[in-house]
């Protein structure tokens, strides 16, 4: 079969416009269809075929055995979907895909810890492309922190998302598409408080849908990537030797495993119903269900002990009785 990359990349746009239509953003689809796309005109393939998938696997190699599979998954879902209207084209066999990886437990960061990154970040310099570099990720470690929000939550963030008077930030078309607003404590009130007014100091016309974080670009503003944040904060982690016993230092996604895990501990230190709790930090978390919230309530030593407390002054009496 031979056709030209223009017509790859007429059925890109129709695999996204149906999944689309669907009500799924597949944004980051998108991204690694189009980064096929150009690998396959980097080739001078006329199209992709065995070969030059079996290529572009090897060129992503470098990547986590978690990612490349996710990737892979992705090409061979538009490529089945393809298959309806070119029954002759390649479709790659998942025998062949990388193999699923145990993922990577938690580093869980510990209220002392965060005191450290936000002590830290106050003495970073600004520089010629980020002269709020110091605010920005002290801003963004307390909205993670003590929020729980996602990177990408973060990152999208406008002025117009934050008010300052009620204290509560809007997140927009999040994941699954959902939008929710969620109210900060008094502390990061205060913190989000005295950002925006740096921010504002910045020369430029910020308008409503400005981003709350961003950085210096040519002769304008953007906001900040995901993966610009997670590296910054990373290297902050390590500056201030955040890390675990094993010596193992946390990846930005483990401050909202963190939030999640301290959340549960207040409960139990509030004495609050547990059931009846988790559904509204389900709804806080911006998941669709319970579920999703189980998997990052890790039963750690602290937790396990105040449940062992609270069963035993519940039931001692039973099972005393019972011997």
């Amino acid at each position: 079969m031979t056709t030209s990359p223009m017509l790859l990349d007429a059925s890109i746009a129709a695999f996204l416009a149906h999944q689309r239509s669907l009500g799924r953003g597949y944004n980051h689809v998108a991204y690694i269809l189009d980064r096929l796309c150009r690998f396959v005109r980097h080739t001078g393939a006329n199209d992709l075929d065995r070969a030059v998938f079996e290529r572009w696997c090897e060129a992503e190699r470098h990547l986590a055995a978690n990612t490349r599979l996710g990737r892979q998954l992705a090409v061979r879902k538009f490529c089945r979907y393809r298959q309806r209207s070119e029954p002759r084209c390649f479709v790659p066999d998942r025998l062949s895909f990388a193999r699923r990886q145990p993922y990577q437990a938690p580093v869980l960061v510990t209220p002392e810890q965060v005191a450290l990154l936000l002590h830290r970040a106050i003495t970073l310099p600004p520089t010629p492309t980020s002269p709020l570099r110091g605010p920005v990720l002290r801003t963004a470690i307390v909205l993670l922190y003590t929020a729980g929000l996602r990177r990408g939550e973060v990152i999208r963030l406008t002025l117009d998302d934050l008010e300052v008077e009620t204290g509560v930030i809007r997140i927009r078309e999040s994941k699954f598409h959902k939008s929710r607003t969620v109210p900060l404590s008094a502390s990061a009130r205060t913190e989000l408080r005295r950002f925006r007014c740096q921010r504002l100091a910045l020369p430029g016309d910020w308008g409503a849908t400005s981003p709350l974080l961003c950085n210096r670009h040519g002769a304008g503003w953007r906001p900040y990537t995901g993966a610009g944040l997670a590296q910054a904060i990373r290297r902050l982690f390590k500056e201030a030797g955040v890390h675990d016993p094993e010596g193992r230092v946390p990846r930005i996604h483990d401050l909202r495993h963190s939030f999640a895990v301290h959340a549960l501990l207040r409960l139990y230190r509030q004495g609050a119903d547990v059931q009846v709790s988790l559904p509204k930090l389900s709804l806080y978390m911006g998941h669709v269900s319970i579920v999703s919230t189980a998997s990052y309530l890790h039963f750690i030593p602290t937790i396990a002990a105040l449940a062992s407390r609270r069963f035993e002054r519940r039931f001692a009496h039973l099972l005393g009785g019972a011997a």
